[in-house]
């Protein structure tokens, strides 16, 4: 899973099927420290609550098919859980042995 955050929305007037009533949104991947981390991407909406301004979590690939309500369906990548609070804590420096 990776954390993003929602920054638009796609609107598609032909979709397979199985796909029928899912919203598509972009998301940009985010660092965990909240900080954009690459391009954002498309993804199906798999929980059907999301909206543009959340932080979300999202899968990509075969766990992005199985995620949704009908599974094995063609998306690279869908949202799975809405963020409610993020707490970063910081990474301790290994020490090297002597």
């Amino acid at each position: 899973m990776q954390l993003g955050e929602v920054i638009g929305t796609v609107v598609a007037t032909e979709k397979t099927p199985d796909l029928d009533g899912v919203k598509f949104l972009i998301v940009q991947p985010l660092t965990r420290d909240q900080q954009p981390a690459g391009r954002p991407v498309v993804a199906a909406d798999g929980v059907a609550m999301a909206g543009p301004g959340e932080l979300v979590y999202f899968v990509a690939s075969r766990e992005a098919a199985q995620a949704m309500p009908e599974p094995f369906v063609p998306v690279d990548h869908a949202i799975v859980g809405i963020v409610d609070q993020v707490e970063v804590v910081p990474i301790a420096k290994k020490r090297r042995k002597r």
